[in-house]
C-alpha cells in the first residue's frame, strides 16, 4: 500500500510539473512574440495535446481531484521532527484530512487554460473540440466545484455551441446560464445562437496551412542560418571565435598604424589609477 501511494503521488507530481511549464512556456511565448506562441502551439496540436487532454478527463475526475495519495506522517518535516508514528494500514488509509488534492486540482486547471490558450479564435481547433465530443467530458469537469476550473470548463463550452445545435442547446440550459452568467461576453458575440453551417473542414485546414506559413516565414527570417535581413543575422557571441577570426586589415590601416599609436597611445597621458578604480 505504502508502494501504491509512493507512486501515485510521483505521477501527481509529473502531471503537475509538466502542465504547469507548458502553461507558462505558452504565457511567456505570447507575451513575447505572439509567432513563438503560434509555432508552439501547433507543435501541441499536431502532437494530439487536444485529444490528449480530452482523455485525462475523461476519466471520474471528481475521484481524482479528492485523491488521497499524500501521506502526512511521510511527508517533510513530520517525517524528522518529532516522535515517529507507527505505520500501520490505518494511518496509510486515512492520509491527508484535506477534502481535495491541491496538486491535482492545480493539473487540472492547467490543462483546461492549455486548451483554451490553443483553441481560442482558432475555428479548426475547436471543430476539434467538437468532433472529439469534449462536451459531455467538460460539462462532467463541471461538477468539481472550484470558481477558476469552471470558468475556463465555461469558456471551452461557449466557444464551440454554435457548432453543438440548437438541441444540445436546449437540452443543456443550466450550461447556457452559467456560461451567461460567469464567462465575459463581448458585443459582436454570437455564441448562443449563431449556426455556423457554413464552414467547411477544407476552410479550416487552409487556415491551419497559412498559420504555418506564417510562423516559418518568421522564424526562416530572424533564426534561418542564411536569412536575407541582416538586421537578424545571428550575432557569434562567443569570445573565443571572435578573437580567433581572421580579419583582413586594409593596407590604409597598415601605412597608418604607427601614426595612430603615436598620437591615441604614446602620446596621451593616462591615468591608469582611475581606469583601475573604475
Amino acid at each position: 500500500m505504502k508502494l501504491g501511494l509512493d507512486v501515485n503521488r510521483h505521477k501527481e507530481i509529473i502531471v503537475k510539473a509538466i502542465s504547469g511549464l507548458l502553461l507558462l512556456l505558452l504565457k511567456h511565448f505570447k507575451l513575447n512574440h505572439i509567432y513563438q506562441f503560434e509555432f508552439m502551439s501547433q507543435h501541441l496540436v499536431f502532437a494530439n495535446c487536444i485529444p490528449l487532454v480530452l482523455k485525462f478527463f475523461n476519466q471520474n475526475i471528481m475521484s481524482y481531484v479528492a485523491a488521497k495519495n499524500c501521506i502526512p506522517v511521510l511527508d517533510y518535516p513530520l517525517c524528522v521532527v518529532g516522535e515517529q508514528p507507527e505505520l500501520t494500514a490505518e494511518v496509510l488509509e486515512n492520509g491527508d484530512n484535506q477534502p481535495y488534492c491541491w496538486k491535482n486540482l492545480f493539473s487540472c486547471i492547467n490543462l483546461i487554460r492549455i486548451l483554451n490558450k490553443l483553441t481560442k479564435w482558432k475555428h479548426s481547433r475547436t471543430m476539434m473540440l467538437v468532433v472529439f465530443k469534449s462536451a459531455p467530458i467538460l460539462k462532467r469537469a463541471l461538477k468539481v466545484k472550484h470558481g477558476m476550473m469552471q470558468l475556463y470548463v465555461l469558456k471551452l463550452l461557449k466557444m464551440q455551441t454554435k457548432y453543438l445545435g440548437r438541441q444540445w442547446r436546449k437540452s443543456n440550459m443550466k450550461t447556457m446560464s452559467a456560461i451567461y452568467q460567469k464567462v465575459r461576453h463581448r458585443l459582436n458575440d454570437d455564441w448562443a445562437y449563431g449556426n455556423d453551417m457554413d464552414a467547411r473542414p477544407w476552410d479550416f485546414q487552409a487556415e491551419e496551412c497559412a498559420l504555418r506559413a506564417c510562423v516559418d516565414r518568421f522564424n526562416n527570417r530572424r533564426y534561418g542560418t542564411n536569412g536575407t535581413d541582416p538586421d537578424f543575422k545571428p550575432v557569434d557571441n562567443c569570445i573565443l571565435s571572435v578573437l580567433g577570426e581572421n580579419v583582413e586589415l586594409s593596407e590604409e590601416f597598415k601605412v597608418n598604424y604607427e601614426k595612430w599609436l603615436d598620437m591615441e597611445v604614446f602620446s596621451n597621458q593616462i591615468d591608469w589609477d582611475q581606469i583601475l578604480s573604475h
